[in-house]
């Protein structure tokens, strides 16, 4: 029997309702487009915990009884500061940041959200690598912890397997970004759509994305016709092919197409094309006949035209 990828989430007292529940929105929605994760809900301070608008969540599983394996997740949520600044914190959560440390090591991929950095900067998990948090704690962080590299205007900030982000909904974006390094970009955004978010990315990827521009059109037709290919852009196919696809005539799918998107069909692939360009080439195991092919193309000659020609000078 297959085991699910799993994704705890700890509930620490006085948890920020939408640190929590957009990560969790966004992992639940994958298993509804057939990438079912495991989500288990976890305390260290009691079955139940209280959060930060008075809402009591529990019963909750004691983190000493939760199972992960390496390549697991483990979200912190953001927590009220009061909580963060009382000495309970500390003391409650003394085996909590034990435990925390013993699944980093173990290859467990540690998640913070909002003020959830703190509760990783706590656990030392943060000395001497880059993070952020909520723009307006970023300067307390740093101070509480001299040995953290807190970063402005980050949505989040990746240091080998721990991930934190900025306030609120960029804890949606990680989970998203964390989505599109396991599925690919059309599959988060797929869940950005579902969730009617606009699916931002991380530092390492360009503002701009044909996986997720042009997509604010509301014609069915034609983000099917995207989304064939994106997922089919080795197959090659023709404008009777794609037209087939959605009961359409040539022509009236080519002029829909445009009045949607405000690229033709050939711009669009071109476009789709070197993004996966680009993506592919960061692959050093693949040489460019594979990453041609991979695109559509018959040969490295036709790759070559639609990549950025190099600067001189």
């Amino acid at each position: 029997m297959k085991i699910l990828p799993h994704v705890v989430f700890v509930v620490p007292p006085g948890v920020h309702l939408l640190d929590l529940t957009g990560p969790v929105q966004v992992f639940y929605e994958a298993a509804e487009y057939g990438r079912p994760y495991q989500l288990t809900y976890c305390s260290y301070a009691g079955a139940v915990s209280t959060s930060s608008a008075g809402l009591g969540l529990g019963p909750l599983v004691p983190v000493e009884d939760v199972q992960v394996e390496a390549g697991d997740f483990i979200f912190v949520p953001g927590v009220d500061m009061e909580y963060l600044r009382s000495a309970a914190f500390r003391q409650e959560g003394s085996g909590f940041f034990a435990w925390l440390r013993e699944q980093y090591a173990r290859g467990i991929r540690i998640c913070s959200v909002c003020t959830g950095a703190f509760i990783l900067a706590e656990a030392g998990l943060l000395d001497g690598r880059k993070c952020t948090t909520h723009w307006k704690r970023l300067a307390e962080l740093q101070a509480r912890y001299p040995l953290v590299l807190a970063q402005a205007d980050q949505l989040f900030v990746q240091a080998a397997n721990l991930y934190t982000s900025a306030g609120i909904t960029a804890g949606i974006d990680l989970a998203l970004y964390l989505l599109e390094e396991a599925h690919g970009p059309l599959f988060a955004t797929k869940i950005a759509r579902e969730l009617v978010v606009y699916a931002r990315r991380g530092a390492g990827h360009s503002q701009q994305s044909i996986y997720l521009d042009y997509r604010s059109h509301l014609n069915s037709a034609v983000h099917h016709v995207q989304d064939w290919l994106t997922d089919n852009l080795a197959a090659g196919a023709t404008l009777d092919t794609l037209a087939e696809l959605v009961h359409m005539s040539p022509r009236t799918l080519t002029r829909t197409f445009r009045q949607a998107t405000g690229l033709t069909l050939n711009e669009y692939t071109t476009a789709l094309r070197q993004e996966l360009a680009r993506t592919l080439h960061r692959n050093p195991a693949l040489t460019r006949e594979a990453i041609a092919a991979q695109c559509g193309f018959r040969n490295v000659r036709q790759l070559q035209r639609i990549l950025p020609k190099p600067v001189t000078g």
